[in-house]
């Protein structure tokens, strides 16, 4: 899998998760912390997910866990700061696509059970290609992320 687009919508939401001037949510939505923890539980998911197909297993794809408050705040609290969470974002970014870089067009193609949700909306609920999980994380899930990042900039007073 060409891992090329992943990796650079992971560069430039890492540059946005470091800036110094991010605030809360202005709609009392997440703040930096969980989505970076929302990312790490997405990355370690499909990471499982493609080493699975690489196995030879038939795994599913269910991103409620990746949502879930308590699973969000328990990473926060194995984290001494965002710091610490951006740097493991990083590492775990790297892993992900370098598993990812490693299958072949066989493995890509295998066919994943997906549940996706995004709050209380139903996103998707059906087999996609492995590589359309990766992919969709590159194309759409990453940026969403960095834009949601970003629109917690805070101006200075």
């Amino acid at each position: 899998m060409d891992t090329a687009p992943l990796r650079d919508a992971y560069r430039t939401l890492l540059e946005a998760a470091a800036r110094p001037d991010l605030g809360e949510a202005a709609d009392g939505g997440w703040n930096a912390d969980r989505i970076l923890a929302h990312l790490l539980s997405v990355d370690a998911s499909v990471a499982a997910t493609a080493l699975s197909v690489a196995a030879g297993a038939r795994p599913t794809f269910d991103n409620r866990v990746c949502l879930d408050p308590w699973n969000l705040d328990r990473i926060i609290a194995g984290h001494r700061d965002r710091t610490a969470l951006v740097a493991h974002v990083r590492d775990q970014a790297a892993v992900l696509c370098d598993i990812a870089g490693r299958l072949g067009d066989a493995e890509a193609s295998v066919l994943v059970p997906a549940l996706l949700v995004s709050g209380d909306t139903l996103l998707l609920d059906q087999p996609v290609p492995l590589a359309g999980l990766v992919g969709g994380l590159a194309e759409d899930h990453v940026p969403r992320h960095t834009r949601q990042l970003l629109d917690l900039r805070v101006s200075a007073a």
